[in-house]
């Protein structure tokens, strides 16, 4: 374990938390994840523009963004590793209880994150990733074996992701919205934040809802799932009884292709066959490129 870490990142972790052996939490191409004691340090994926991930974190520090995001541990800045890749600390947080899924909870956190100005935080603040993140999947379908028994899923994902709509700059926004991204802080029975500030940014508040609206869609989502976290949402936001699809149906189709690229992706590079939801998001794809 400790040599697959770098030597200063283990040193600094320790320095912070005092005691406690280093635990892997997460280890991917865009950024590894340690925990010591109650503290996680988190490793930013390496081609991150350090000044835009600066401003994102120094954001979640600001009181302005207390009762959404979890903030980092002070003085809640970035330090630089051996290696060039940024980090962060963070206090540990609890994990959703698949089981028991705070709906409610993540609606209503985030219409509180879209109704913050972006120029109550220190900024300028970037653009939201959650395009960006959108278009390299894009990028990634291009760089796998073509498998003739989903070629018409990848030029489904290709095409509409080509045909991504330019988002509405006009709220402060997650960007990379999924229920791995809340947790309830440790110590504060029921307060659940919003953590992961590397897409945080200016952009299109559907964008933030386009991930579960995607699966919904596609079936993977049960109705009274989507409805709980839709009707909280509206509740929060005063938007109560508005369709929300108008403004939600191009980022869905968008969160529907990149989803099927990034399992097509993945099981090339596992050598596995994708599997039964991957074949539900291609299928929803597949009707939407088929849609006029």
């Amino acid at each position: 374990m400790a040599g697959a870490l770098p030597a200063d990142y283990l040193a600094r972790l320790a320095a912070t938390a005092g005691t406690g052996e280093p635990v892997l939490l997460a280890d991917r191409p865009d950024g590894t994840v340690v925990r010591i004691g109650d503290v996680v340090a988190k490793a930013h994926a390496a081609d991150s523009d350090a000044a835009a991930l600066a401003v994102r974190v120094g954001a979640a520090a600001h009181p302005a963004l207390a009762h959404v995001l979890l903030p980092p541990l002070p003085p809640g800045g970035l330090s630089l590793l051996h290696d060039g890749r940024p980090a962060s600390l963070w206090p540990l947080g609890t994990p959703v209880d698949p089981a028991a899924v705070p709906w409610e909870a993540a609606g209503a956190l985030l219409a509180a994150l879209h109704a913050v100005p972006p120029a109550a935080v220190p900024g300028p603040l970037p653009p939201a990733g959650g395009p960006a993140r959108a278009a390299r999947a894009l990028a990634d379908l291009t760089g796998t074996p073509t498998d003739p028994a989903y070629a018409a899923v990848r030029e489904a994902a290709a095409r509409i992701l080509s045909a991504m709509p330019a988002p509405r700059p006009v709220a402060l926004c997650h960007g990379d919205f999924h229920l791995g991204q809340l947790v309830r802080r440790r110590g504060a029975e029921g307060a659940w934040r919003l953590i992961d500030v590397d897409d945080l940014g200016v952009g299109d508040p559907a964008w933030d809802l386009a991930r579960p609206a995607a699966w919904f869609a596609a079936g993977l989502l049960p109705a009274q799932d989507w409805l709980r976290l839709l009707n909280a949402y509206q509740a929060a936001a005063g938007t109560e009884g508005e369709d929300p699809w108008p403004a939600l149906d191009a980022p869905a189709r968008v969160a529907t292709a990149q989803q099927a690229a990034r399992a097509l992706v993945r099981a090339a590079r596992r050598g596995v066959r994708p599997g039964e939801e991957d074949e539900a998001l291609f299928d929803s794809c597949l009707r939407i490129a088929a849609l006029p």
